[in-house]
C-alpha cells in the first residue's frame, strides 16, 4: 500500500440484489471524486444463492461461507477488470471499502447484530489490496443502529456541491431496495431508513410482469393508488418508529405485503401504483421543512413516475438527483464506503451518533491487508 496514494476503492451491493457497483475515487484535501466506475451482475447462481439466504432467514453454515467465498470472487473479477480498463497498478490503491452483502439486520434484538457476507481475505488475495469491511459492528456494539452509514459522507460532500438557494435545508434520499434519508439543516445530521424503496416495487414486478424492475414507472404510471391498500401498509409499526431506526428486506418483502392485503383483489397496475405511492410517502413526509432541496440518488432515482410522486408531495421543494450537483447517483453508495475505508485507515471516525444512536462516534471497520 502506497502511503502517498490519493486513490481508493468503493463496493456496493445493495438490498435490491441488482448487482455490484464499483467506484474508483480519490481523495484529496477531504474532497472526494469519482475517477472511475463499474457496474456488474451478479452470476445467476449467487443471485439465487443471496436470495434463498435474505428471503428464507434461514440456511446451513455452507450457504454461509459458499456465498461469502463467491461474493469476493464476483468483487475482486469487477475491481481488477475496472483497474485494468483505467490501467492503474494494485499497488496504487490505498484500500478497498467493502460493505459485503447483508442478509439480516436486527439491531434491537436482545442480541444486536447486522450481518453482512464477504470473505475479505479472498478479495484482498485476488486482488492485492488491502481490503476495510465489517463497517456496522462497531456502531451496534455502542448501541447504535448501524445504519444507515452514508449521512457522514454526504455531510463531507456539501463543501463540494452546489445546491443553490435551498442549501439550508438539503435532504439525500438514497433509494436502493431500502430508502434512506440524510437531513442537513442548518449545523444539524440526521439520518435513518425511511422504509421501504425499490425492494417491493422490484418484487412485484418481477412476480406480476416478469420483468427486472419497473423501467422508468411506466408500468405503474399505468394504475390508480388505491387509498384503503395505501392505509393499510402505511399503518406498520415501523413508519411510526420514531429515529433512529433501520430496516432491511428481511423485514420489507413480498410476504410482509401478502401479510397486509391478504383478500386485496388488485389487479397488477394498481398494485404497482400503490407501492410506489408507498415509498413516495414515507420519503416525503418525514421532511418537515416547507421548502429545500430534495437530492435523488439510487436505483429508484431513475423511476420517472416515483419522482414525479415525490415531487408531488413537496410541491414547495427541488426535487433533482445528485448528477446535477456533480455527484454520481448510480455509485454514490459505492463512494462512501472508499470514503469509509479512508476514514478507518486515517483512524477518522465514521459514524454520526446523531444518526444511528450510537452513545458516540467511533473509527469503523475492520483491516484485512492483502497479502
Amino acid at each position: 500500500m502506497r502511503q502517498n496514494s490519493i486513490y481508493y476503492i468503493g463496493i456496493m451491493s445493495g438490498t435490491s440484489l441488482d448487482g455490484i457497483d464499483i467506484a474508483l475515487v480519490n481523495i484529496v484535501n477531504e474532497q472526494t471524486s469519482l475517477v472511475a466506475s463499474l457496474e456488474t451482475p451478479f452470476t445467476d447462481s449467487l443471485h439465487q444463492l443471496l436470495s434463498s439466504i435474505i428471503t428464507n432467514k434461514t440456511c446451513n453454515i455452507a450457504d454461509i461461507g459458499n456465498a461469502s467465498y463467491q461474493l469476493a470472487c464476483e468483487y475482486a473479477v469487477a475491481v481488477n477488470h475496472l483497474l485494468q480498463t483505467q490501467q492503474i497498478d494494485a499497488n496504487e490503491i490505498n484500500a478497498i471499502g467493502a460493505h459485503g452483502q447483508t442478509v439480516f439486520h436486527d439491531p434491537n434484538s436482545e442480541t444486536p447484530h447486522s450481518t453482512q457476507l464477504l470473505n475479505a481475505s479472498v478479495l484482498a488475495a485476488k486482488t492485492g489490496i488491502t481490503c476495510v469491511h465489517n463497517f456496522r459492528e462497531m456502531d451496534i456494539a455502542l448501541g447504535g443502529q448501524g445504519a444507515p452509514l452514508v449521512p457522514l459522507f454526504h455531510q463531507s460532500l456539501l463543501a463540494q456541491i452546489s445546491t443553490n438557494k435551498h442549501n439550508d435545508s438539503l435532504v439525500f434520499a438514497n433509494i436502493g431496495g431500502i430508502a434512506n434519508l440524510t437531513i442537513c439543516h442548518q449545523d444539524t445530521l440526521l439520518g435513518f431508513d425511511s422504509g421501504p424503496g425499490n425492494t417491493l416495487i422490484d418484487s412485484f414486478t418481477q412476480q406480476a410482469f416478469d420483468q427486472p424492475y419497473d423501467r422508468n414507472g411506466d408500468l405503474a404510471k399505468q394504475g390508480k393508488i388505491n387509498q384503503e391498500l395505501l392505509k393499510q401498509l402505511l399503518d406498520d409499526d415501523y413508519f411510526a418508529l420514531p429515529t433512529p431506526k433501520s430496516t432491511g428486506r428481511e423485514y420489507f418483502n413480498l410476504t410482509w405485503l401478502r401479510q397486509k392485503c391478504a383478500e386485496n383483489t388488485l389487479n397488477n397496475y394498481d398494485m404497482l401504483a400503490t407501492l410506489t405511492e408507498l415509498t413516495a410517502l414515507t420519503i416525503s413526509s418525514p421532511i418537515q421543512s416547507k421548502e429545500g432541496a430534495l437530492v435523488l440518488c439510487g436505483g429508484g432515482a431513475k423511476n420517472a413516475y416515483l419522482v414525479a410522486r415525490l415531487q408531488h408531495h413537496l410541491p414547495s421543494w427541488h426535487v433533482t438527483t445528485s448528477d446535477n450537483i456533480g455527484v454520481s447517483a448510480d455509485f454514490m453508495e459505492a463512494m462512501a464506503f472508499a470514503w469509509l475505508a479512508y476514514r478507518t485507515l486515517n483512524h477518522l471516525p465514521a459514524n454520526a451518533p446523531s444518526v444511528t444512536g450510537a452513545n458516540k462516534a467511533a473509527v469503523l471497520g475492520q483491516i484485512t491487508f492483502a497479502p
